[in-house]
């Protein structure tokens, strides 16, 4: 069992920066695939970000499009413990963001993107940006 308490989001005018974390209990954090997904009011829930849990992939890092190049996911095995750097932020970026947690995650791009393969969540930590 693995619980997830995410933390960070606010509000923020569009151009800022936020940096949201995932902690998550248990001793076995570094065997799980960590992601972020958001879900804007009315609209589905959307892949954001994961990052690998194989150690010899060295953290490999995947994105949705929409985020390429402004927001970088990372993670401190130690702490046990996700992030997500958000820059440049921008109106459409509001949304409930989700950390997720993925046993084992098969590390390729259409099983980290996709939100039925994870098997936990935290409750989400709502992203607000104004314009």
């Amino acid at each position: 069992q693995v619980q997830l308490v995410e933390s960070g989001g606010g509000l923020v005018q569009a151009g800022g920066s936020l940096r949201l974390s995932c902690a998550a209990s248990g001793r076995t954090f570094s065997s799980y695939a960590m992601g972020w997904f958001r879900q804007a009011s009315g609209k589905e829930r959307e892949f954001v970000a994961a990052i690998s849990w194989i150690t010899w992939s060295a953290g490999r890092t995947y994105y949705a499009d929409s985020v390429k190049g402004r927001f970088t996911i990372s993670r401190d095995n130690a702490k046990n413990t996700v992030y997500l750097q958000m820059n440049s932020l921008k109106p459409e970026d509001t949304a409930v963001y989700y950390c997720a947690a993925y046993l084992k995650g098969r590390d390729t791009g259409p099983a980290m993107s996709n939100p039925y393969e994870y098997d936990y969540w935290g409750q989400g930590t709502q992203v607000t940006v104004s314009s």
